[in-house]
């Protein structure tokens, strides 16, 4: 994503989740794009995408099919696959056509923002302010507020 408003975002928030998320085993918050440009097709994306996955590593695919968690309910998840030994979970917000789930392995989660769909860049601004809210609340931060 190039510089503006949402970059300024996510950066500030994957440096917040970081800097809290390591002190308790999560982090550091890594954000990698592929270049849809250079894909004619959502499959030959995926297949991109499955082909650059580490072993073992968790699947979060963002698709407004998804299921829509409450942020200690997504805080969990984290920590339960934190906690269950995950190295690495790989949040991916298909391109314009979405994914192509028959080229990409299951999802450990399939995971909404809501019914609505939204543009990529802010997408990665909730994103990334959720991952920090989950880590906030892993920590015991006072960040999150029921």
């Amino acid at each position: 994503m190039k510089s503006g408003p949402e970059r300024e975002l996510v950066d500030t928030y994957a440096d917040r989740c970081t800097a809290t998320g390591r002190p308790i085993g999560l982090g550091p918050l890594v954000e990698t794009e592929i270049d849809n440009r250079a894909f004619k097709t959502a499959g030959e994306e995926s297949r991109a995408l499955a082909a650059s996955l580490e072993p073992g590593a968790r699947l979060i695919l963002l698709d407004e099919r998804g299921r829509v968690l409450t942020s200690r309910d997504f805080a969990g998840t984290l920590g339960r696959w934190r906690d269950e030994g995950a190295r690495e979970a790989v949040f991916c917000i298909g391109g314009a056509d979405g994914h192509d789930r028959t080229q990409l392995p299951r999802p450990d989660l399939m995971l909404a923002f809501g019914p609505a769909v939204w543009p990529h860049k802010l997408v990665r601004v909730m994103l990334a302010e959720q991952l920090y809210r989950a880590v906030s609340i892993l920590a015991g931060s006072p960040y999150h507020r029921d």
